[in-house]
């Protein structure tokens, strides 16, 4: 495993880390055994970072992090978001007593007296231009109780907005070969004030596994069924805010991307590590064959410039058209 620093942090997390949304609900049936299983697995193998919210599962997946990494929480760092569990639209909800009571019960539920890195979850944008949530954090951040602060955005022009914010650490940000927006703007911005790219949605929700034929049907608790046009939350949380089935045709039309690297998922994985300005990579998972299958990712063959320009051109003439919702 390769560490790399967390923009201008202090905070060097592993090139490929996991995401915990999977684990605590809404991706279909979960096994907390076998996720318990996966998370030390994870560990095993040199990850030590795992992004969470405390709308995952009701603060389920914070819980499984808090029993996976007990006795190891000076080792293990964990960030979570915060928000959605109340109106997102209600500046109430960015209150100092609001954002303290949420950050209180993630702490409780992972067993820590501070958090490593504490993110807004998608806010709206005039909720970032009102700026007052920002002075909440920076207060617990002087208080000890958080480490750093980032935000979680849905658009180029919200990360855009937070980096103009003095103390924002870290931007997470959907980013896979489906959605290559941020590369032009967002990503060198963002590396040159030192804020560090959480690559979140990298494999499209499933759909650059190439495992998908346009006739799969998802679980009714799968957010792959109940969200596919947006009717429960962004559209860009659910297959990079592809349609399904166009997705299922765009990704077949990269299988060629698996040779010599094994499969879809590690050579997807693999292409965004080469990007610049990437942080870390946040791949879900709900056992540890799928750990395992996305650390393999790290080992595999890179790119070769050819093949990023292919990819590249692909996106535009391909893709981006069909992408919903703003991104």
């Amino acid at each position: 495993m390769h560490y790399r620093q967390l923009g201008n942090t202090d905070l060097k997390v592993s090139e490929l880390s996991f995401g915990t949304w999977a684990i605590g609900g809404s991706w279909g049936n979960t096994d907390d055994k076998e996720s318990l299983r996966a998370l030390e697995r994870a560990m095993a193998e040199g990850v030590n970072f795992f992004d969470t919210a405390d709308v995952y599962g009701d603060g389920h997946s914070e819980e499984l992090i808090a029993k996976a990494t007990k006795g190891k929480e000076s080792e293990i760092y964990v960030a979570s978001k915060f928000c959605r569990a109340g109106d997102i639209h209600d500046p109430e909800t960015y209150t100092e007593r609001a954002v303290n009571a949420y950050l209180e019960a993630t702490l409780r539920r992972l067993n820590r007296d501070h958090l490593d890195l504490y993110q807004i979850h998608c806010p709206p944008l005039d909720i970032l231009k009102d700026g007052s949530v920002f002075q909440v954090l920076d207060k617990l951040k002087q208080q000890g109780k958080i480490r750093y602060y980032g935000v979680s955005v849905e658009t180029v022009e919200e990360g855009l907005y937070c980096l103009e914010q003095e103390n924002v650490s870290a931007l997470q940000v959907i980013f896979n070969m489906l959605r290559q927006k941020p590369m032009d703007q967002l990503f060198p911005k963002a590396k040159e004030q030192g804020v560090g790219i959480l690559a979140r949605v990298p494999l499209a929700s499933g759909l650059l596994t190439g495992k998908f034929s346009t006739d799969h049907q998802f679980e009714a608790s799968d957010h792959r069924s109940f969200n596919q046009n947006g009717e429960s939350f962004n559209v860009g949380e659910t297959f990079a805010g592809l349609p399904f089935s166009k997705g299922v045709e765009l990704s077949n039309q990269l299988k060629w991307i698996a040779n010599e690297r094994d499969n879809m998922t590690r050579a997807a994985l693999k292409w965004i590590l080469q990007q610049k300005g990437i942080s870390t990579v946040i791949p879900g998972f709900k056992n540890v064959k799928q750990v395992e299958d996305n650390l393999a990712a790290v080992s595999v063959n890179d790119f070769s410039t050819e093949e990023l320009e292919k990819i590249e051109s692909f996106y535009n003439k391909e893709v981006k058209e069909h992408i919903r919702g703003a991104y």
